[in-house]
């Protein structure tokens, strides 16, 4: 039956002779709750492993103090995360270094806590991995598997031009999850730029339709915060 949990925690207190003075059923129920309050975490645990986060970021790390157009109302409303079961995405802009990846991988780490399937990716880097899955015949196959994460997160999007490829595959992902999944996107890059970037402007119509509109938007402000770590 696989109990690892229960055995290990029966075994430890028949061991140290704990537990005497407690009935059957009370015992019972003891050992089912560890068990299953063990399988959670160790799920909890292997949903952040396969998320990929480039940081260990979480929610009580994020600085709401330091003034960079982050209102800790509206902060605190999306990390329930309510919108993520409405299907609805997240778009977080502003300059280099004010926190955008930091914030996404905060959420995306607390869509693990909250059972959510997470990946994290750097916007160019899947772009490329997916033109060579379209040489091995392997990228409907890993479309198929963005499409199931409840949470997939595009960080540094827009830092490399658009070609063909790049729109072909973003659109194909974004048709793909449109009001069945969330995608955050965090860009130095203002959503008023993106139709340019993304270019030909039939698909770069469609795909910020069905990204953009459903979207809560942060843009950040302010200097770097890397400057604080390298006085």
């Amino acid at each position: 039956m696989r109990i690892y949990a229960m055995a290990q925690m029966y075994q430890h207190h028949l061991k140290n002779n704990q537990h005497n003075d407690t009935t059957p059923d009370e015992y019972l129920a003891l050992l089912v709750d560890h068990e299953w309050e063990q399988r959670q975490n160790n799920r909890i645990q292997r949903l952040i492993r396969q998320a990929g986060f480039r940081q260990n970021a979480s929610i009580a790390e994020v600085d709401l103090k330091t003034v960079r157009n982050l209102e800790k109302n509206m902060f605190n409303r999306l990390s329930t995360l309510g919108f993520v079961s409405k299907k609805e995405n997240l778009i977080i802009t502003g300059p280099s270094g004010v926190g955008k990846s930091y914030l996404t991988q905060a959420l995306g780490h607390q869509g693990c806590l909250l059972g959510f399937k997470v990946q994290y990716q750097l916007a160019a880097r899947l772009f490329n991995r997916l033109k060579l899955a379209k040489l091995d015949g392997t990228y409907d196959k890993e479309l198929k598997k963005l499409s199931k994460t409840d949470i997939l997160i595009l960080d540094d999007f827009g830092l490399q031009a658009f070609d063909n490829h790049a729109r072909e595959t973003l659109m194909d992902i974004i048709q793909d999850r449109f009001n069945q999944k969330s995608t955050f996107v965090s860009s130095q890059i203002p959503v008023s730029a993106w139709y340019d970037i993304i270019g030909e402007g039939t698909i770069a119509d469609a795909i910020l339709d069905r990204l953009v509109n459903s979207s809560h938007r942060i843009d950040l402000k302010g200097e770097s915060m890397r400057k604080n770590f390298l006085q």
